[in-house]
């Protein structure tokens, strides 16, 4: 069994988050799959399988220390994958608890993948949750940005949204990993995403990912489909379009685009560029 390596929502072939891909006729053993996941060491590694008669996919996503239900870039990276090996066009995939869809189109020698995310949904931070993150990345109150309200979005995974008034702010994100690790587990989180507004459709993010054993994420399109969702719920000005650029204080810059209806709690259409990585 090879793991292939693709770098999803990637700028002009660079950058973007990298996803270790597993295409196999059947899952190894649960605790092998987090041995590779952790051996590779990307944020997620996705395995798939095929589902026979049925068509489609089975898909499970791990990061280095645990199993997550859903994961934006790997789905992206398995996009590009699987059209690899079997051509450009839809493919249904089963994940833990939801089925989602994933296209690739030829874009050059790559592949741009446009994944439909599971339905959506929205609530207001809750206070404890909110002292406790303000206290971990030593932020305060009133440099939060009032127009987009901190809350615990989802969209196939759960994340906490924070928006700061001030770039700068951003910028100087650091925290405790393992302070993090505790916080995010305790409260049921994948990441928390922290969010500046560039126009009423662009925004800076950048996201923690402590429950996963990463300090940050350079790309994460669970989330970005979850904000997107979380902003229709807001009334947003959004266009039912937005585009976030994430990963630049890192120096690995990717692009998501989220494309969707005005349907509360539909699902969303995130889109990315993919390129191979070398190894």
């Amino acid at each position: 069994m090879t793991v292939e390596r693709i770098a999803a929502f990637s700028d002009s072939g660079q950058g973007g988050n990298p996803a270790g891909i597993m295409i196999a006729d059947q899952f190894p053993p649960e605790d092998e799959m987090r041995a590779i996941a952790a051996d590779i060491g990307y944020s997620e590694t996705a395995f798939a399988v095929p589902l026979g008669s049925a068509g489609g996919w089975r898909v499970r996503y791990f990061s280095p220390e645990s199993e997550v239900p859903f994961c934006g870039h790997a789905t992206i990276a398995l996009g590009a994958a699987l059209a690899r090996q079997s051509g450009a066009g839809r493919y249904n995939l089963e994940l833990n608890d939801a089925s989602i869809t994933v296209e690739a189109q030829a874009d050059g020698s790559a592949y741009r993948v446009t994944l439909q995310s599971p339905p959506t949904r929205s609530t207001p931070a809750r206070s404890d949750l909110m002292s406790k993150t303000l206290a971990l990345f030593s932020y305060r109150a009133d440099q939060l940005d009032p127009a987009i309200p901190p809350a615990e979005v989802h969209a196939g995974a759960d994340h906490l949204v924070i928006a700061l008034k001030e770039r700068v702010d951003l910028a100087r994100m650091n925290y405790d990993l393992d302070e993090g690790r505790s916080l995010m587990n305790a409260y049921g989180l994948v990441t928390i995403m922290l969010v500046h507004v560039r126009s009423d459709t662009e925004f800076d993010v950048r996201n923690a990912f402590a429950s996963g054993g990463v300090l940050e994420d350079p790309a994460t399109g669970a989330a970005a489909a979850g904000f997107a969702g979380y902003l229709r719920d807001l009334d947003w000005p959004h266009e039912n379009r937005i585009r976030i650029i994430q990963g630049e204080d890192m120096g690995a810059i990717s692009v998501i685009e989220a494309t969707f209806t005005s349907e509360p709690g539909s699902p969303i259409r995130v889109s990315g560029a993919t390129h191979m990585i070398e190894t």
